[in-house]
């Protein structure tokens, strides 16, 4: 149950090496993966996870060789947390920034489509929003972590402002 067939730090290694690899493939697939799963990207991660158990351990069934692999993901995890929190910049390379996609009624589609937004995703976050229509939104904003925040446009006012002030 204790005895490992590595050394301790080929774990380390081994985990720390896997954990970049995984944060490097997410944040290649974009930040739509991130905040909105479908069935298909569940089965992904899950299948993901399975992938990558043996090369972690290195075939080690033992408990410490799991306990090993799980602090070293979790430090690791800390780590990265750290470090994104301190840098700006390797904020921006690891987290990625967040993406304008409307903008004054104006859809910007490249951006969408840079993103892998379906426009059924962009209307079902302008529908929670509240808006009817891109031309209802001051901005809406691909966030980090795959959500769409929307900023709904001030009404216009029917009245022009002098009829309006002299009426006040």
């Amino acid at each position: 149950m204790f005895d490992l067939t590595l050394p301790w730090w080929e774990f380390v290694v081994r985990g720390v090496a896997v954990y970049a690899f995984l944060l490097a493939i997410i944040r290649i697939s974009g930040k739509r993966q991130i905040g909105q799963l479908a069935p298909f990207d569940l089965v992904l991660l899950l299948v993901l996870s399975n992938a990558v158990q043996n090369s972690m351990v290195g075939g080690d069934s033992s408990l410490l060789g799991g306990l090993i692999s799980t602090v070293t993901l979790v430090a690791a995890n800390y780590l990265v947390g750290l470090v994104t929190f301190k840098s700006k910049r390797l904020e921006a390379l690891i987290e990625g920034r967040p993406l304008v996609i409307i903008h004054n009624g104006k859809l910007y589609e490249d951006f969408a489509a840079k993103a892998h937004l379906t426009s059924h995703e962009l209307h079902s976050a302008l529908r929670q929003a509240g808006c009817t229509s891109v031309e209802d939104v001051h901005y809406a904003v691909l966030e980090n972590n795959g959500v769409i925040s929307v900023v709904k446009r001030e009404p216009k006012s029917t009245a022009p402002d002098s009829i309006a002030r002299s009426e006040g």
